[in-house]
């Protein structure tokens, strides 16, 4: 008696905080040290002699200001450039969202999970497959803020019912209605973008001054491959970098389609990309955040479509993390999954691409949970089913328990079993990973409850979320944030720029 209560005493408490979380895995090498640098180098040759094509005259002209040649809206970069930006470029960025508590720092070795962003379409078991809405939207906002370990609000899906020129409006005022997390800006042009600052300043009660010190929103940059940076892509690196936002630049590089069908020709056409927006944003503020960021998968030969999960995704994903160590900076990798519908490929390929960004470092994962068809389509029941996975890895993310049970040995006799001893007794509440979407009950006893697949159990996982209290941001705020975004839109909104 007297040492189960020693036991009870000392019992472990499982406090893992899937909030901030550390990759636990060392970082696998694809590439020896000297090849990476020689993909760096090939990148910075890609870069200098063959060029970069910007469609947007201010950036054009910011990179010629800081050396660039330039012949039309074709931009050659010298190395010198892009080695003066990464060196400014920090190497940790500390993200403020709405509550102390939900603040990031992207760095590596620190590992952020989204969920599956920039979807035409959502799907659910009650609803169906559909374009997005906006109600679509807010719930998907809802069920990202319930779940810990989706640290970052994506785009989720594009609110197709909300006219373009006031559509970041009402994604903006989703985030901070409905969730205190990091929240996202989408990049459509400085009208939008600065009317989304603003909105957000207001709305945290900062000053011009504050807001710039201090990073409180992103963006996602993704190049047009090969070799392109458009207009909106180029003025959100600019605005984002003014401000000191941070933006994620993300090439998305599909081996044999927009890259060469090799993963070195694939990563060095992606590394270059990536470089030179990150040098776009020095050019515009020196020291301005910007996070590394990859995108690199291969097509289906004989059909064209994207495929995900694949080997050579994997592979990827592992050579993009060699390339972020190389430079120093935080970088953002993928999962994701070509499946059309919630079943054994989406969930194998999600995980295969979880682990490819696992073994290769990422700091920030997107697309980790609920990605379907490529990027068309967000589901509700998979995204709780991945976060199921994401979960687990958030577990392991924690040091194990240290403890030896020697009281457990010396109370069980050869031949007994454990389930009563006082060592179990004291910690069998909390010492294992309880189960969000999984079923462990035996054949009978599911049977008996309805032989109810996972897909199905997650459904019921996200109504009791949406159904729930939930979170609901300031009231005072919102009503202002509200009665300015109206007044923003009677005099015109803000149109999108160069789409």
């Amino acid at each position: 008696m007297r040492r189960g209560r020693r036991a009870e005493a000392r019992a472990p408490k499982r406090n893992v905080d899937y909030r901030r979380l550390r990759n636990p895995f060392p970082p696998m090498r694809l590439f020896s040290d000297d090849e990476v640098a020689a993909l760096h180098d090939a990148a910075l040759d890609v870069l200098e002699r063959l060029g970069i094509k910007v469609l947007s005259p201010e950036a054009c002209a910011l990179f010629e200001r800081g050396g660039a040649t330039r012949r039309d809206d074709m931009v050659f970069i010298g190395r010198e450039m892009v080695e003066a930006a990464l060196a400014s470029a920090p190497r940790r960025i500390e993200l403020r969202a709405g509550a102390r508590d939900r603040d990031l720092t992207l760095e590596l070795g620190s590992l952020v999970f989204q969920p599956g962003a920039g979807a035409p379409h959502a799907t659910d078991l009650v609803n169906g497959r559909r374009p997005g809405d906006l109600k679509s939207f807010r719930e998907l906002v809802q069920i990202t803020h319930h779940f810990d370990v989706l640290q970052m609000m994506p785009p989720l899906i594009e609110p197709q019912d909300v006219p373009t020129h006031t559509r970041h409006y009402a994604t903006l005022e989703a985030q901070l209605e409905l969730s205190d997390k990091f929240p996202f800006i989408f990049s459509r042009g400085t009208g939008q973008v600065e009317q989304s600052f603003e909105l957000l300043r207001d709305f945290r009660g900062l000053s011009d001054e504050a807001f710039v010190k201090d990073v409180h929103a992103y963006t996602i940059i993704n190049t047009n491959s090969p070799r392109q940076l458009d207009v909106p892509m180029s003025l959100g690196l600019i605005d984002f970098a003014r401000f000191g936002q941070v933006s994620i630049v993300t090439p998305f590089t599909l081996m044999g389609a927009m890259a060469p069908i090799t993963v070195g020709g694939a990563l060095t056409l992606s590394h270059a990309e990536a470089l030179a927006a990150i040098t776009l944003t020095q050019l515009v503020n020196p020291g301005a955040p910007v996070c590394y960021g990859t995108f690199t998968s291969n097509v289906d030969m004989k059909s064209g479509a994207p495929a995900f999960g694949t080997p050579e995704h994997f592979r990827a994903s592992v050579l993009a993390g060699q390339l972020a160590r190389h430079i120093g900076l935080p970088w953002r990798s993928a999962s994701g999954s070509a499946a059309n519908l919630n079943d054994v490929q989406a969930a194998n390929e999600t995980q295969m691409g979880l682990w490819g960004c696992l073994m290769g470092g990422a700091t920030v994962v997107i697309h980790a949970a609920g990605w379907l068809e490529g990027g068309l389509t967000v589901s509700y029941e998979k995204l709780v089913t991945d976060v199921e996975v994401l979960q687990m890895v958030a577990e392991l993310c924690a040091a194990p328990d240290a403890d030896l049970g020697i009281d457990a040995l010396e109370e069980v006799q050869p031949g007994g079993h454990f389930f009563g001893a006082a060592h179990t007794m004291a910690r069998y509440q909390t010492e294992f990973y309880d189960p969000l979407v999984a079923d462990w009950s035996n054949f009978g006893t599911w049977t008996e409850r309805g032989a109810v697949d996972a897909t199905t159990r997650a459904t019921g996982i996200w109504q009791g979320i949406l159904s729930g209290p939930g979170f609901t941001g300031d009231g005072d705020r919102l009503e202002a944030f509200r009665a300015k975004a109206a007044r923003m839109e009677a005099a015109g909104g803000a149109l999108p720029e160069g789409g």
